[in-house]
């Protein structure tokens, strides 16, 4: 059996004997369950790289994994049996290198079995494989160590030509003992369970120091919502590009320059209001909004799928995205901020997909003209890429809010806004490189808080000032438009002055 081969043998080993599926693994090791299925049927190669992350995933050294699954499972710490999140498992047995085992890693046995999925299923014996009493057979299937106890017990197994281990588990023979299910893992929680066993973990290990366990999950909130995307796009409908060339659009100018993309970015006041104020005209009582979780919100949004692909014209297609290069229309509506933010500069400008939309939405609305597309960098786009990822942590967050869990929250909004921070160029993320994800997601927290600005416009408000992601600022009973509270959907007062005063 070749290297690579015996390496399949040992992964379905391990993850029958730890409970994992290959959404797990996948986890782990920042793929996807479909790259995982693929490498354990042999239609792809498991890489070097995949090998160190396997072993420190199992908490073994990496020749002690590439030593074929009998000595693999001996070398498996007992901790691991949860490991990466997982949830408990409701059995641990000590493992050995058992016949079980070495029926599986026969050629024969793999052919019959070749994705590790199916290692929950009862193991039938290879042909080539030491006989087994039928007694023994008789019981359901069950970790390797069970199989040894049962082997060991004199009134069930016809003599063995192989020894049996020395020490066998004090466990009753499996005549007299409970039914053993299939599988001695519960089944995988859903995705937020994730981030509830990352926040239980870290108490655990700082012995409920809530600020040192904060102070953990922080620093570790870039690999650990990375691993929570790769989940969430398990069995997902596309398989999204992680390292599209960058246009150059997108290329830093230097290490600390920007790209030519303008997020739209609003910093805006009411002008003509505040001079009138100053001068003792006006006097108003003024409310300043904050937008709760602005990135969370504007994780749901169309992502380009692909690598961008250059193409000139005028027409917009909805269902792609990217940046194009526009000439916007002339913004003369002096109670509204224009969808660009606080752009001085005439002329044409690249844009990101959601402000594009929020123009041409103005333009239909006849706040200005649409603005005139010159040339787009798109590909085909998914509203849904980031959504189940977006939900889980909304979901937690909610949760965490309800409870008073500021260790659970503070977790959940460091990883939603690393995620937007790093998935660009960042020395911090090595395992996706977007810049045009990063710059829509941005725009889009933009476009949303203009569209809260247009909604408190429309029901008769003042908009004194906008700015950032989050803060609005308006006079007016605010509470006849914006739900009060910390949900999504909801709005807080953070202060509360008058202007003129």
């Amino acid at each position: 059996m070749s290297t690579e081969e015996t390496l399949r043998v040992t992964v379905t080993a391990i993850t029958h004997r730890t409970g994992e599926q290959q959404a797990d693994v996948a986890v782990a090791l920042g793929l996807t369950q479909s790259q995982i299925s693929r490498r354990q049927r042999g239609l792809a190669s498991w890489t070097l790289a995949d090998c160190d992350r396997l072993a420190a995933h199992w908490g073994m050294p990496v020749l002690d994994l590439l030593a074929g699954p009998t000595h693999a499972l001996t070398r498996l710490p007992a901790d691991r049996l949860a490991a990466g999140g997982q949830q408990t498992l409701l059995s641990l047995d000590t493992p050995g290198p058992t016949p079980a085992v070495t029926a599986r890693s026969t050629p024969a046995r793999r052919a019959a079995d070749p994705d590790p999925a199916s290692a929950a299923a009862p193991v039938e014996p290879a042909p080539a494989a030491s006989p087994r009493s039928t007694s023994t057979r008789s019981a359901p299937a069950q970790a390797p160590a069970d199989a040894a106890t049962a082997r060991t017990a004199p009134a069930r197994r016809a003599p063995a030509a192989e020894p049996a281990p020395a020490a066998p588990p004090a466990v009753a023979p499996p005549a007299v003992a409970p039914p053993v299910p299939k599988r001695v893992a519960a089944p995988a929680g859903p995705l937020a369970d994730r981030i509830r066993a990352r926040v239980a973990e870290e108490l655990a290990a700082h012995g409920g120091d809530q600020d040192a366990a904060k102070a953990a999950l922080i620093k570790s909130a870039v690999p650990d919502v990375m691993a929570l995307f790769a989940a969430s796009r398990v069995g997902g409908r596309y398989e999204h590009s992680q390292f599209p060339p960058t246009a150059g659009i997108l290329q830093k100018t230097s290490q600390k320059g920007a790209d030519q993309v303008w997020e739209g970015r609003p910093k805006w006041r009411a002008e003509e209001l505040h001079r009138a104020a100053r001068a003792g005209h006006v006097r108003l009582d003024v409310t300043a909004l904050d937008m709760n979780a602005a990135y969370l919100a504007a994780l749901k949004t169309w992502l380009p799928i692909g690598k961008l692909v250059h193409s000139e014209g005028g027409d917009h297609n909805p269902k792609r995205s990217g940046v194009h290069r526009v000439t916007p229309a002339v913004w003369e509506t002096p109670d509204l901020p224009s969808p660009l933010g606080a752009r001085k500069e005439p002329g044409d400008l690249w844009i990101t997909e959601p402000t594009l939309r929020l123009l041409l939405r103005c333009a239909k609305l006849g706040f200005c003209d649409a603005p005139v597309i010159h040339e787009s960098w798109t590909s085909g786009a998914s509203e849904g890429l980031l959504e189940k990822m977006r939900r889980t942590l909304a979901e937690v967050r909610k949760e965490a809010i309800a409870n008073g869990d500021d260790v659970a929250n503070e977790y959940v909004k460091s990883m939603y806004s690393k995620f937007v921070s790093t998935i660009g160029e960042s020395t911090a993320n090595r395992e996706i490189r977007r810049p045009d994800w990063m710059h829509i997601i941005r725009s889009q927290a933009f476009a949303n808080l203009w569209l809260k600005a247009h909604k408190a416009h429309t029901a008769g408000l003042t908009v004194v000032e906008m700015s950032g992601t989050d803060e609005l600022h308006v006079a007016g009973d605010w509470r006849q438009v914006f739900p009060e509270g910390r949900d999504l959907t909801q709005v807080k007062a953070k202060t509360i002055y008058t202007l003129g005063e």
